[in-house]
């Protein structure tokens, strides 16, 4: 399904990664010293700390290479990691990575806790030997630099990179009919690097797509409402409450858009007001609804969606940000499916957005990996057998100038079907242009004449592949590199009603993503739609703890 570029992608994912400092948290406490405190209880109270220290660089603490042989025959559920570990230590030359002066380096603590609180990062595993774990950090005070600890911290760093960073298995995945391109990260690397850098200036950026930790962040907020209000539904009347109503409900309407964070003023009267107004608008805009700020069926429907539910969301689209590359320095497309939207980027700079039509619930769009190849401009539509099939030669029995009424002719028989096509012009099924990025799916991006359904507020109404509300835009887009492509004949050629096929020399990946829970470009949480049902299957295997790692 892949294109040969793609190898040459993902090793451009991983030069292009940054170096993650793992944020680190004291492991001793501040103060007179006077009271006591259990080492372990105060690693997770603070986990969430960032403080910058340096990494040990030491090499005179060695340990004997022959540990490690005897610690995973001690814990045998880290014999996968067995390289992992091996290569780490090797190249420090067996060298104590953890202890500095026989004292726990701050990165120590935080991974400690960041291991002790799993399910913080969405995971409900729990890392193997967690009282183990405990017991030597406890002691660690007391028995200085310790080889049972040194490996077991190092162990546990891969399991927390395959489980916080790494995900689910690609089997699972494509299990949930996701066929982009898993991240390949080497994790053995990665800690040598990060243990590597010094000083206050290191970037703390974990190799995981950028969203995880911004879900993340909404994840721990949304726990603790949810620990702290029932969060029960109410209903409105008929029709809507408008700016300038009064209404018992209002009062519980503010109080809930306050607690979510769209509106920031009194809470208490029964006033429809121009606040209330803005702030519906923002909640409608972040849940891909109407933003005209009134409250209506719909909007309340969104209100009332519990906050269990809510989490399950953040769950899922955290464990899907898992799966995907890094990052791109190049020109790249990405269409959200339950977002009916497509992003324009170069490297992680979002430069435009419009809507598109995706595929219906019976006709999905594929979650999948691809790069645009072709511009076609002034398409023929090659109608697929199966709507040929199913709409067609139906139509054409009922009437029969239903070919020439919709411009279109065959060209031959296959399989003892007519092969249709639609001849170029703006009443073809693919409008002007289309683009195309070889795949199994038979799926692409074009423009179309139905420029209503780009109003709608959910737009999946084709056979799978994807209308685009700004063709034109996106072909100027994409031949910006193209002297011989101005504007005006990418105008002509749209309008010409001659098929004309332009090779990009460079090919632009794009890819057909599925995120329900994102973070815009104004670092606001927003919700969609699980239109193809896609959610409730990964929620089921996360929170189970069932999902194959």
């Amino acid at each position: 399904m892949l294109l040969m570029s793609l190898k040459i992608m993902q090793n451009n994912w991983l030069k292009s990664i940054l170096f993650f400092v793992l944020a680190s948290v004291s492991l001793s406490s501040c103060g007179q010293g006077e009271k006591k405190t259990n080492p372990v209880d105060s690693l997770k109270k603070s986990w969430s700390q960032t403080i910058p220290g340096n990494f040990s660089d030491q090499s005179k603490a060695i340990f004997d290479s022959t540990e490690l042989v005897s610690f995973i025959k001690n814990y045998p559920d880290f014999k996968p990691y067995t390289a992992d570990i091996g290569d780490f230590y090797k190249r420090r030359k067996y060298s104590y990575a953890w202890f500095n002066d026989g004292v726990l380096i701050e990165q120590a603590g935080n991974l400690f806790s960041r291991v002790s609180n799993l399910q913080d990062e969405g995971v409900y595993k729990s890392a193997p030997y967690q009282k183990v774990l405990d017991s030597l950090v406890y002691n660690s005070k007391k028995e200085g630099t310790d080889v049972q600890l040194e490996l077991m911290l190092t162990a546990q760093y891969f399991v927390f990179s395959k489980l916080a960073w790494n995900g689910m298995s690609s089997t699972v995945s494509k299990s949930l009919n996701w066929y982009l391109p898993r991240k390949k990260v080497a994790y053995n690397e990665y800690l040598d690097s990060i243990l590597k850098i010094k000083g206050k200036a290191a970037p703390a950026t974990e190799p995981v797509y950028r969203q995880y930790e911004l879900l993340r962040n909404y994840l721990s907020k949304y726990r603790k409402l949810d620990s702290l209000d029932n969060w029960l539904p109410f209903t409105i009347k008929k029709g809507s409450v408008k700016p300038g109503d009064t209404s018992s409900v209002i009062p519980l309407v503010k109080a809930r858009l306050y607690k979510l964070g769209d509106y920031h003023a009194d809470t208490v009267n029964n006033n429809f007001d121009t606040l209330l107004a803005t702030a519906l608008k923002h909640f409608q805009a972040r849940h891909g609804l109407i933003n005209n700020g009134l409250l209506n069926t719909a909007t309340v429907a969104e209100l009332n969606v519990p906050l269990k539910s809510r989490i399950k969301q953040l769950l899922v689209n955290m464990e899907r940000c898992r799966w995907l590359p890094l990052s791109l320095n190049s020109d790249y497309l990405v269409v959200n499916i339950p977002e009916f939207k497509l992003h324009v980027y170069h490297a992680d700079s979002l430069l435009w957005s419009c809507n598109v039509v995706v595929g219906q619930t019976v006709h999905q769009t594929t979650v999948f990996y691809g790069e645009i190849q072709y511009i076609v401009f002034s398409p023929y539509w090659n109608v697929p057998p199966s709507i040929v099939q199913k709409e067609v030669l139906p139509a054409m029995r009922k009437r029969a100038n239903y070919l020439a009424k919709e411009h279109m002719e065959i060209t031959g028989y296959r399989d003892g079907l007519p092969v249709v096509r639609q001849k170029p012009g703006p009443e073809n099924s693919l409008g002007l242009v289309k683009f195309l990025f070889p795949n199994s799916y038979n799926i692409y991006l074009h423009d179309t004449p139905s420029k209503s359904l780009f109003s709608e507020s959910s737009r999946g109404f084709s056979h799978g592949c994807i209308r685009i509300q700004e063709p034109f835009k996106l072909a100027t887009f994409l031949l910006k590199d193209y002297p011989a492509w101005s504007t005006a004949k990418i105008d002509q050629a749209m309008d010409s009603g001659k098929e004309q096929t332009v090779t990009l020399t460079k090919k632009v990946p794009v890819f057909i993503a599925y995120f329900t829970a994102f973070i815009d470009r104004d670092n606001t949480l927003n919700f969609r739609n699980d239109i193809y049902n896609h959610d409730e299957k990964l929620a089921s295997m996360i929170l189970s703890g069932k999902g194959d790692y």
